[in-house]
């Protein structure tokens, strides 16, 4: 289990892309990490897009960057959701800093562009925010992932594959509660 020791906070908010919290979430299980469920302190659980309920283990206001080793941030249109509470944007910007992992898929990277982490980094997303991106510093790429330094991005639902291997990938490399 590649992934033991690990411990990755997946966000949720209301209209999340259902594969998009689910796939991770049972992804990084299945490698061994301990998989926290973050809400942003809105409810106790969240529907997708279409409408299955997630309920979340905490919310962002209650944990820290001290407490993971990387993030995932769904997409769907929760992202935009989830930048109205200032305890998510402030974890992905501690858990960036920090040197640890930050994953987006799709939506998610209005996330990134809140926290102000995208700046000199090249990034993938949906392409509907690509201005978005580039508007927040990024080089968007046409790319199934890319990953620059601890940062990890892809575009959508049929991505999940190689950027659930890029986010294991970007985990395994850093030991066990280190700050990379």
């Amino acid at each position: 289990m590649e992934l033991t020791g690990k411990r990755v906070a997946v966000f949720a908010e209301e209209f999340y892309n259902e594969v998009e919290l689910w796939y991770p979430y049972y992804r990084l299980k299945e490698a061994g990490a301990k998989v926290t469920l973050v809400g942003s302190g809105s409810a106790a659980s969240y529907r997708s897009k279409v409408g299955l309920e997630v309920t979340v283990d905490t919310s962002a206001d209650r944990v820290s960057a001290a407490d993971f080793d990387g993030i995932v941030i769904p997409g769907g249109y929760a992202p935009d959701r989830m930048r109205r509470f200032p305890a998510m944007v402030q974890l992905v910007r501690d858990v960036h800093l920090d040197g640890k992992v930050v994953a987006a898929i799709c939506h998610a990277g209005w996330m990134l562009a809140s926290a102000g982490i995208l700046r000199g980094k090249t990034v993938t997303s949906y392409f509907a925010i690509k201005d978005d991106v580039t508007n927040a510093g990024a080089t968007w790429v046409d790319r199934d992932v890319v990953v620059d330094g601890n940062l990890v991005t892809s575009r959508q639902p049929a991505d999940l594959p190689a950027f659930l291997k890029a986010i294991i990938g970007a985990l395994t490399a850093a030991a066990p509660g280190s700050n990379a």
